[in-house]
């Protein structure tokens, strides 16, 4: 008996949200796996800086701007990824974003913006890049919600919305492509401190309240999550699908 490896070399992922916080952590430990990575995020900059950084690694990557929320603008992703690489193994579905408002006084705007990154995107990226893992009889698909997704909190109605859409969305797309040797799965983060959220955490009275809530009175770290996301990408995970791993130190088993 061989025991399946976490090793990632000669795949090529693509990672949204790429350069910064959960996503740049995911990145890097996906490309110190072996993987090349395709580089996405809206920011040219950004993406151009992080594909430097993986090439030095000795790894292929391909810097690749792009609105997550534009049908056509995923498109062109997908083909620039296999005209580059020829084939896609992995999709990390990381970008996301939140809004912090009381229900009562959010606007459409709002709602829209969020739903359309971390739920709509999210889909929109699955589709494309599922069309061409069917084609090559395989692949990984890692969608990042949220212990949000699970457990309600106050203020943030519409990432609540997202992320609970994102799991239903992960258990579709993984018992309709389970037939096509894809999987499906998905990361569900605790707090960790990234830039989205270093401004509400570093203060003292927030920190100690939500430390206080986690089971292992502590906030998660980035290279964390990703441990969860190159095992989910791995072959170690092949019997893996339509799942969420929560990485929460405790938090959803209260």
């Amino acid at each position: 008996m061989q025991i399946p490896t976490f090793d990632l070399k000669g795949k090529v992922a693509i990672v949204s949200g790429a350069t910064k916080g959960l996503g740049y952590g995911m990145t890097i430990g996906l490309a110190q796996a072996g993987a090349d990575i395709v580089v996405v995020s809206r920011t040219p900059g950004d993406c151009e800086k992080v594909a430097a950084e993986i090439k030095k690694m000795g790894r292929k990557a391909l810097p690749a701007p792009t609105d997550v929320s534009s049908y056509d603008a995923i498109q062109k992703l997908v083909d620039a990824a296999v005209d580059e690489f020829g084939r896609i193994d992995i999709l990390v579905n990381n970008a996301g974003t939140a809004v912090t408002r009381p229900a009562e006084n959010l606007t459409e705007e709002e709602w829209d913006q969020v739903i359309n990154i971390n739920l709509k995107g999210v889909f929109l990226l699955a589709q494309a890049v599922g069309k061409q893992m069917i084609k090559q009889k395989g692949g990984k698909i890692i969608n990042v919600s949220s212990i949000f997704g699970f457990v309600g909190d106050k203020a943030v109605l519409p990432y609540l919305a997202s992320k609970g859409g994102v799991l239903q969305l992960t258990r579709g797309l993984a018992l309709e492509w389970a037939k096509y040797n894809i999987q499906v799965n998905a990361v569900a983060p605790g707090y960790v401190m990234t830039p989205m959220n270093e401004k509400e955490l570093s203060q003292e009275k927030i920190y100690n309240y939500i430390t206080g809530k986690i089971p292992m009175r502590r906030l998660g770290k980035v290279e964390e999550i990703a441990g969860a996301v190159v095992f989910l990408a791995s072959e170690a995970a092949n019997y893996v699908t339509g799942t969420a791993i929560a990485v929460d130190g405790g938090w959803l088993a209260q």
